[in-house]
């Protein structure tokens, strides 16, 4: 059900705002430049950023949110990696040889 993007989310900025759950990060930037004031009140979650919280309450969220557990797992399991098996996980992009000669 989570994931359902149907399902309507409260506002947290305008308590009476129900929104769906696709629509919802679109909403809460307009929803901010409408009430800038409200928004001043607000702290943003370092681990979500669709969770807004009183700026008192941003300490308490944080040790109980649980998007949390998503960027711990990930920390750890890249630190188990060798620094060699980080790197090669990164981009193998690499640049297209370039044929003009400015000379």
């Amino acid at each position: 059900d989570m994931l359902d993007p149907e399902r309507l989310i409260q506002c947290p900025l305008v308590k009476h705002h129900w929104i769906r759950a696709r629509r919802f990060p679109y909403h809460l930037v307009k929803c901010k430049e409408s009430n800038p004031e409200i928004a001043k009140k607000l702290a943003t979650c370092p681990f979500n950023a669709r969770h807004l919280v009183p700026q008192a309450d941003l300490s308490d969220h944080i040790m109980k949110c649980n998007d949390k557990a998503f960027v711990e797992q990930d920390v750890v399991s890249r630190s188990c990696e060798s620094p060699q098996e980080q790197l090669n996980n990164g981009s193998t992009w690499q640049a297209p040889p370039c044929a003009e000669d400015w000379e």
